[in-house]
C-alpha cells in the first residue's frame, strides 16, 4: 500500500465514484476521496482499506477553488504525489427549459461540472507532470447530444471534453481523457424519471424510464472498472480523446485487470 498509485477521486460517496474507488483499491491505490457528505466518505474509505487500499475522505463542495486547492495540498501532505486526477463529481440539474431555468442552479452546475475540475486541475497540474499522470474527466453523450432541458449539464459537459482536448495540446507529460460511461443505474437517472416529465420532450422520458423497466441501464460498477482502468493505465496516445467506457481497447483490459465480477469486494 505504501508505493500503491495515488489517486485523487470526486464524487466518491456513491453510485459510480464510490464503485471506482472499490476497483482502485484492488489495486492498492492510496485515494483522497472527495465529496461533500463526510459520513459517507468515512464509510467508503473504510471499505477501501478492507479492499487493500488506503482512503484519506475529505469533505468538500468542488464547486469552490478553496476546497479544490485543499483537497490537492492534502494529498500531497499524506502521500507526497498524484498520480491521477478523477474529475467524476457531477450534477444534472436544473431540468428546465432556458426560459424556466434557475439562474443560481444553472450556474452552480457549471460550477461543479466545469470549473470544479479545471480548478482541480489547476492545483494538480505541477504534481502530475512530475509523475507523468492521468486525468480522466467523466462527460456525458450529452456533450454532443443536445437534451431538451438540460441546457447547463449539456453545456457543462462539451466544455469540459473540450477542456480534456485542451489539456493534451499543452500539457504533453500527462494523460488527459474524457469518458463517455453510459447511461448508468444511479441517482441521477432517477431525477431524470422523476423531474423530467413535463421539462424534457415525452420520447425521451420515455426512453430514459424504458432503460429503467427493462432493466437495461448499466451497472455502476461496469463503467467504473474502464474508469479506474484508464487512471492506472490510459496509454500516452490515448491523451485527448472522448472514449467510450465500452470501447474494447479499454473494457478488454479492465476485466484482465480487475475481473469480470464483484465477488471480491465481499458485500
Amino acid at each position: 500500500m505504501a508505493d500503491g498509485p495515488v489517486v485523487i477521486l470526486t464524487g466518491a460517496s456513491r453510485g459510480m465514484g464510490a464503485e471506482i474507488a472499490r476497483r482502485l483499491a484492488q489495486a492498492g491505490a492510496r485515494l483522497t476521496l472527495v465529496a461533500r457528505s463526510a459520513d459517507s466518505l468515512k464509510e467508503i474509505a473504510e471499505e477501501v482499506r478492507r479492499l487493500g487500499g488506503e482512503g484519506l475522505p475529505f469533505s468538500a463542495d468542488i464547486a469552490g477553488q478553496t476546497g479544490c486547492n485543499e483537497a490537492i495540498r492534502e494529498t500531497i501532505d499524506r502521500f507526497g504525489r498524484i498520480d491521477a486526477l478523477i474529475n467524476n463529481a457531477g450534477l444534472l440539474g436544473p431540468i428546465a427549459p432556458v426560459a424556466d431555468a434557475n439562474p443560481d442552479a444553472w450556474r452552480y452546475n457549471i460550477e461543479v461540472n466545469l470549473l470544479g475540475p479545471f480548478f482541480l486541475t489547476h492545483a494538480a497540474l505541477p504534481h502530475l507532470r512530475a509523475a507523468q499522470g492521468r486525468i480522466i474527466n467523466i462527460s456525458s453523450g450529452a456533450a454532443v447530444k443536445s437534451v431538451r432541458g438540460w441546457s447547463a449539464y449539456c453545456t457543462a459537459k462539451a466544455g469540459l471534453t473540450h477542456f480534456t482536448r485542451i489539456l493534451a495540446e499543452e500539457e504533453p507529460d500527462v494523460v488527459s481523457v474524457a469518458v463517455r460511461p453510459g447511461v448508468v443505474d444511479t441517482q441521477m437517472q432517477e431525477m431524470i424519471r422523476e423531474e423530467g416529465p413535463g421539462a424534457m420532450s415525452e420520447d425521451k422520458v420515455d426512453y430514459f424510464q424504458t432503460l429503467k423497466s427493462d432493466n437495461k441501464l448499466e451497472p455502476p460498477h461496469i463503467p467504473a472498472r474502464s474508469v479506474a482502468w484508464l487512471a492506472l493505465h490510459a496509454p500516452r496516445e490515448m491523451s485527448g480523446e472522448f472514449v467510450e467506457y465500452d470501447d474494447s481497447k479499454i473494457a478488454v483490459p479492465a476485466v484482465a485487470v480487475f475481473g469480470d465480477t464483484l465477488e471480491s469486494f465481499d458485500r
